[in-house]
């Protein structure tokens, strides 16, 4: 962990000071404590030397060390995590990914910390599997969004307006909406695109490239309760929708009201236009759900 230049680099970019300074603070427990290094730093070492195999396995060893020695699971993950970051930013290199790339992919790792601060009360990470698809070089931020290659899995075919089809198998690239506060405007979301097109279009021959997303933020519904005018919907309007299923439950709803999402309906706040309209939305009785979408971008506009 010493000397960790990635490390400090996103600490003095973007982190808010008492954030960084928890971080700090938790790298110099693991620094301290020679007993719990001799544990830890194998364990993390070995994924990012060689992240083939399943983030599980590293990741419940982890566990098992934290109990051990009685240090918050989701701080050690965050440890875990943070330890791999110079090993991902070879693998960013080696791709041929400039520094910028990686520092903006690694916004992410900003994003998780302040989401488990407010849902958890921790400094950590309460979703590090999620970190797989960082140590092996498959993801990338481009902008406000991050991207990797998927393949398409429905069983009927997708025309796309623009006459392209996708069939099962077929790649697309994948969109992640990672909660960096940025609104969705048409200029943010168009710049990410045109980002992402500049790597992603030489899987895809030089032509469009075929883009999609799974997410609550695609729920078909959205038009009926949501603010006319609101950026998720111009969001959802970029892509043409493939299908959408409802659940009884909202598994989604702590990205929403964070630490408040386990309250009753009608005592979730409604500080911001989202919130007020989720809260009648959900206070009424309705499902709620995750739509996935495509669209194709030439590299300058979606068509």
């Amino acid at each position: 962990m010493h000397g960790n230049r990635e490390l400090l680099a996103l600490l003095e970019n973007g982190y808010d000071k008492a954030v960084a300074d928890e971080i700090r603070k938790l790298i110099k427990v693991l620094d301290d404590n020679e007993a719990l290094a001799a544990e830890f730093d194998p364990v993390a070492d070995s994924y990012a030397t060689d992240p083939d195999g399943p983030i599980s396995t590293p990741l419940e060893k982890i566990r098992e060390i934290g109990e051990k020695y009685g240090i918050n699971e989701y701080s050690l993950d965050l440890l875990f995590i943070i330890n791999g970051l110079p090993r991902m930013h070879e693998r960013f290199a080696e791709k041929g990914l400039p520094d910028g790339v990686f520092y903006e992919t690694m916004d992410d790792l900003r994003c998780k910390v302040l989401e488990c601060i407010e849902c958890k009360g921790v400094t950590g990470i309460f979703v590090p599997w999620w970190y797989d698809r960082f140590f092996r070089a498959t993801c990338f931020g481009f902008g406000r969004f991050e991207y990797e290659l998927a393949t398409y899995g429905r069983e009927t075919d997708f025309r796309l307006s623009c006459g392209i089809t996708v069939r099962k198998g077929d790649r697309f690239v994948n969109i992640h909406v990672p909660s960096r506060g940025i609104p969705l405007t048409d200029e943010v979301r168009l710049a990410s695109y045109r980002a992402a097109y500049r790597y992603f279009s030489r899987f895809f021959g030089g032509g469009p490239v075929v883009f999609g997303c799974e997410s609550w933020l695609l729920f078909d519904r959205h038009r009926e309760f949501l603010p006319e005018g609101m950026n998720i919907l111009k969001f959802m309007s970029d892509f043409e929708p493939v299908d959408c299923r409802t659940s009884e439950s909202f598994g989604d709803i702590w990205r929403i009201f964070g630490r408040y999402a386990s309250l009753p309906f009608d005592r979730l706040p409604r500080d911001t236009s989202l919130r007020s309209a989720y809260a009648d939305w959900l206070c009424s009785g309705r499902k709620t759900g995750v739509g996935f979408g495509l669209f194709a971008f030439d590299g300058e506009k979606i068509l």
